[in-house]
């Protein structure tokens, strides 16, 4: 898998489970399946930052999203 769509798939779960995460707490319920997919994103954002020479800077990440959308949508 490509480092960057890895980082930008990872960001995305990340935004998409906290809204999961704050109806969960506040239903008073535990926030099982959140805290899942926060660990998953979590590793998709390890992987990528592993597997890319030099890391990521964080000015780059608007860039970075902008060239895997370019990449990947049609």
């Amino acid at each position: 898998m490509d480092p960057d769509l890895a980082l930008v798939l990872g960001i995305i779960v990340a935004a998409f489970s906290v809204p999961s995460i704050l109806s969960a707490i506040s239903d008073g319920r535990a926030p099982r399946a959140s805290a899942l997919t926060i660990l998953i994103a979590g590793g998709l954002v390890l992987y990528a930052i592993q597997y890319t020479p030099g890391g990521y800077a964080l000015e780059e990440v608007p860039d970075i999203f902008v060239r895997v959308v370019g990449r990947y949508m049609p």
